[in-house]
């Protein structure tokens, strides 16, 4: 049942210098590289070429990139309201106009009610409780400020003109998990946090959609209506579990916890295919024989969503092992698959599909985070988070740009529609796991449990005593 919730408070010369600033700027045209720790690298015959930077980056050099990234965000994101029609700031908010907006910042590409600005704010809080700076969390709490400050005028224009175009539709009157999940577990940990203005109504508003108003299966699945009446996409995990999880946490009510469970239950049950260790995308319930089409970005949603259930889930509850089990099966296979420059393919199981860096991400932070947790073994699997780490630190041009990321993607009916979705510095599912993955590497490079040390020219973990 849907309700309306109204808040009661160029030419050539000029295209070839674009070129060549865009090839200056980028870390791609850097390499090939040697192994880091060799004392003598151009006078070993064993000592290898590698198309990323080898060994175990330093913290300071971790840090370097993302703030980088960070700082791309800062100017990309102007957090103010603009006439749509003019692309003028406004500043006067006695009257809304009905052509006003969000300003969706550099390019048009940065909605600050987006989820994936969700996904970038639970970043943000992430890196700043891994390295201590604040200017992570200070990212967080002024663009959750300008939402603040600026409701009130976005309400009146609704009330005045209606629901069509607002900036704060999402808000409002939700109308999917995209509208809800991702922005109501990023202002959970903030309010935990005690980072930004405390947004309890917006998240009781997100909340009671997914828990009350969502479309699911009779079973209590959380589904979709497209691409035909009932759908399961892997994205709606990531799209629902942590807000559940996030629920749990500020309310003490297990309830909450439970319908994650069985999210990630009937979800692995639906959706996961033990042959080969991975998550299909998505499966339309009325057709028996659904193609398995395995997109690395659908895999990462359920990566992120896992972990963060894993996190909550007490270490006596009866879908524990099972669920930490497919998590380890899933991990080893997508280690099997990562490419021999560090990052994985769009889609996970053809080596001929181009190498996307958001799943990446998800994948180094699912590596780094079940380490950290014990989960699983870093002799086993701390050298393929460290690679995917120096892959991903190879996407990130002069400007803190993300770069090699597929655009939003549809639940698709053909491998074609996956090779050629396109690629964008702008798409912003890259920002948010660069910056968990990046936190999570922090922590990988300075666990005390082990340490990473270069013997016969490749590098091992050995376990402290």
């Amino acid at each position: 049942m849907k309700s309306s919730f109204l808040f009661p408070f160029r030419p050539l010369a000029a295209l070839t210098l674009a070129v060549v600033s865009i090839i200056a700027n980028s870390a791609f045209a850097e390499g090939p590289y040697r192994a880091r720790d060799n004392p003598s690298p151009n006078n070993d015959p064993y000592e290898g070429h590698y198309p990323i930077p080898y060994g175990p980056p330093q913290p300071a050099e971790i840090a370097d990139v993302m703030a980088r990234v960070r700082n791309f965000l800062e100017q990309a994101m102007p957090a103010r309201v603009v006439d749509r029609s003019s692309g003028k700031s406004i500043s006067d908010f006695a009257s809304p106009i009905q052509t006003a907006g969000a300003d969706l910042g550099e390019n048009g590409r940065f909605n600050p009610l987006a989820y994936e600005m969700g996904v970038i704010h639970s970043g943000m809080l992430a890196a700043t409780a891994a390295t201590g700076d604040k200017d992570y969390a200070n990212f967080t709490a002024r663009q959750l400020q300008f939402l603040v400050d600026r409701f009130p005028y976005f309400r009146s224009q609704a009330e005045k003109f209606g629901m069509k175009q607002n900036s704060f539709r999402s808000v409002f009157e939700p109308e999917a998990l995209d509208d809800a999940g991702a922005m109501c577990a990023a202002l959970i940990r903030a309010r935990l946090a005690g980072v930004g203005p405390d947004l309890k109504l917006w998240i009781d508003r997100w909340s009671a959609f997914i828990s009350k108003e969502q479309f699911r299966l009779t079973d209590g699945t959380l589904a979709r209506h497209r691409p035909q009446p009932e759908s399961l996409w892997c994205d709606d995990l990531y799209m629902s579990v942590p807000a559940l999880v996030q629920m749990s946490r500020v309310t003490g009510d297990h309830a909450w916890l439970e319908d994650a469970v069985k999210q990630a239950r009937h979800f692995t049950d639906q959706l996961f295919d033990p042959r080969v260790g991975l998550y299909m995308h998505g499966k339309n319930l009325n057709q028996p024989d659904n193609p398995e089409y395995y997109w690395a970005r659908a895999n990462g949603w359920v990566v992120l969503a896992t972990c963060d259930l894993l996190d909550e889930l007490p270490a006596d509850h009866p879908d524990r092992s099972a669920l930490l089990a497919t998590l380890r099966t899933h991990l080893k296979s997508l280690a099997k698959l990562q490419s021999p420059n560090g990052l994985w393919h769009q889609m996970l199981d053809k080596p001929d599909s181009f190498l996307e860096t958001s799943a990446s991400a998800m994948f180094v932070y699912g590596f780094s985070h079940a380490i950290d947790r014990g989960w699983i073994s870093p002799i086993s699997y701390a050298a393929v988070a460290v690679a995917g780490w120096n892959a991903l630190s190879t996407q990130v041009n002069a400007r803190g740009q993300v770069e090699g990321t597929c655009v939003g993607t549809t639940f698709g009916g053909e491998l074609i529609f996956y090779y050629n979705r396109p690629q964008s510095p702008y798409a912003m599912h890259g920002y948010g796991p660069f910056l968990l993955a990046g936190s999570e590497m922090t922590r990988l490079v300075q666990n005390p449990a082990f340490r990473i040390i270069y013997k016969d020219n490749t590098y091992q973990i050995e376990q402290r005593k």
